[in-house]
């Protein structure tokens, strides 16, 4: 039998993750809009309809709540890859894995976007994290591939040069949409135009590996 006070307490930890939830998707847009500088709390706050002390009682400043957005986006790209580890067929692997990252970039199009301005700017507030938690994850997955390599499963490569093409590739959806837009006579591509599109990726991501497409 819950206690009142059992109630309470999920009550209030409810009320906190739909707080955070709102502030976090709210963020990730005013940052890929404005920037690190140009984005406000008090323009967060509103978006994510919450009062601005709010923002600060549970991120405690703008820059902790900007590493928090950036780090979360980045998180859910590299468990896109997971799939590594979940099957021993490059095939699929690369598929499954290709194909995660074209969804993420139609998905969260800002995270996309204010990961490559962080970037572009020098990675000044996550020069950290991708030396300690990037650089060790890719280098992780090119261990994988380069056992696939050793098999003669996989074509003799660069297997960073070849993430590199993938990241570059997919996430051009999300960065570029308006380049993408006006290429497609100013429309956004239709379910099916970025079907097609994804399926592409995916099957040059397989030749370029080596992987005979059915």
């Amino acid at each position: 039998m819950n206690r009142p006070a059992d109630n309470l307490a999920a009550h209030k930890a409810s009320i906190r993750r739909d707080n955070v939830t709102k502030i976090m998707a709210a963020a990730e847009s005013v940052f890929a809009e404005k920037g690190f500088k140009g984005a406000s709390v008090g323009l967060i706050a509103d978006r994510a309809n919450v009062p601005k002390p709010n923002v600060y009682y549970y991120f405690g400043n703008k820059e902790e709540l900007y590493r928090r957005v950036i780090e979360d986006v980045c998180s859910i790209w590299l468990h896109a890859a997971d799939t590594f580890d979940a099957t021993d067929d490059p095939a699929t692997a690369i598929r499954r894995y290709v194909g995660a990252k074209m969804d993420l970039a139609r998905e969260r199009p800002n995270g996309s976007r204010l990961w490559a301005i962080e970037m572009a700017s020098g990675a000044p507030f996550l020069m950290e994290y991708l030396e300690n938690t990037v650089k060790p994850w890719l280098s992780s997955r090119e261990q994988v591939l380069e056992k696939w390599i050793e098999e003669g499963r996989l074509k003799p490569m660069n297997t960073r040069y070849f993430f590199y093409m993938i990241w570059a590739t997919t996430q051009n959806y999300a960065d570029f949409e308006t380049q993408i837009n006006v290429m497609n006579d100013g429309q956004p591509l239709s379910d099916d135009q970025f079907e097609e599109a994804k399926q592409s990726v995916i099957q040059m991501a397989l030749k370029s590996a080596g992987i005979e497409i059915d």
